[in-house]
């Protein structure tokens, strides 16, 4: 009997999300390897105030408005609506965060969203396993699934050509940023601006899922996923608000992932400025949507329920 579809995922007959085997990813695994080597051997060399700055600057730019809002928020969940020149702007901002193009970081969410969502998987998607170990699966391999489901993007995500080309071309977009980085402050931009941010980044988004998927405050548990979320409240500044990430499990469409008083989103914050000029609409919260099958409310005062309600 196969394993239950999602929105984007299919089942056949014969798919199973447990058993499969974990290859090395070759282009993956060097991407990755070789920015984290040069952020570890280049980055102490280069220190200047104005290479920290322009780290600090452009990751925040394409981790919150990038990956939370335009890959995370809008191109995978369409949480909300925003103009076609608003999303790309948005999802281009993205895929300079350097872990995949477009069409792929959907294909990647969506797959491990499948997975989880499962009575149980394979302990890559789980990420059951030492948090080395998990570091080494998660960004230098890949899982083939014996029985895989079939990915069926819609067309908005299937006919673009501009999310086409960005899927062809993300690593090079790297290139003229570090043109331009290297032209303004020599090696210390260019090696705080590109190489660290990406190293950063990707680590960092390995790290907060690791530790979500496996620990921390819960709020909200899906009866019958294999998978819980778990929230990492010391995180949820530097993440723009993804550490909140039992809320995300508990309201995936939501675009406000920081849903209790004091839970700090930054990214909500923002999509509430870009609704304020007009830019964004239709944001989606708890109270909009339908509760997802299974969810239950733990660990808190029912009155803190009522106020997501």
């Amino acid at each position: 009997m196969s394993d239950r579809s999602t929105r984007r995922i299919k089942a056949l007959p014969d798919t199973s999300a447990v058993a499969g085997t974990v290859r090395w990813a070759p282009r993956k695994s060097l991407w990755i390897g070789g920015m984290t080597a040069i952020a570890l051997i280049a980055g102490p060399m280069f220190v200047t105030p104005g290479a920290i700055l322009l780290f600090l600057a452009t990751s925040a730019v394409t981790l919150c408005a990038g990956h939370s809002i335009g890959l995370h928020r809008l191109l995978i969940h369409r949480s909300f609506v925003a103009s076609l020149w608003v999303e790309r702007i948005l999802v281009y901002l993205g895929t300079l965060v350097g872990m995949a193009g477009p069409i792929g970081m959907v294909r990647l969410h969506d797959m491990r969203d499948w997975a989880q969502r499962q009575p149980d998987c394979h302990p890559l998607h789980a990420h059951r396993t030492t948090m080395l170990h998990d570091a080494w699966w998660q960004m230098h391999c890949r899982l083939d699934l014996d029985h895989p489901p079939r990915f069926d993007p819609e067309p908005y995500l299937r006919d673009d050509r501009f999310l086409h080309w960005l899927e062809s071309t993300w690593r090079a977009q790297q290139l003229p940023w570090a043109l331009l980085f290297w032209g303004i402050g020599g090696l210390p931009w260019l090696v705080w601006g590109v190489a660290v941010r990406v190293a950063v980044s990707v680590t960092g988004h390995w790290l907060v899922g690791h530790i979500t998927h496996r620990r921390g405050p819960q709020g909200w548990v899906v009866d019958g996923a294999g998978v819980q979320g778990h929230d990492l409240p010391a995180a949820a500044l530097i993440t723009f608000g993804e550490a909140w990430h039992g809320n995300h499990h508990a309201f995936p469409e939501s675009a406000r992932l920081g849903i209790l008083p004091g839970q700090h989103d930054p990214g909500w914050w923002l999509l509430l400025a870009l609704r304020r000029i007009g830019l964004v609409s239709a944001l989606n919260e708890p109270a909009h949507l339908p509760p997802r099958a299974g969810l239950r409310r733990v660990g808190v005062r029912q009155a803190a329920q009522g106020r997501v309600a």
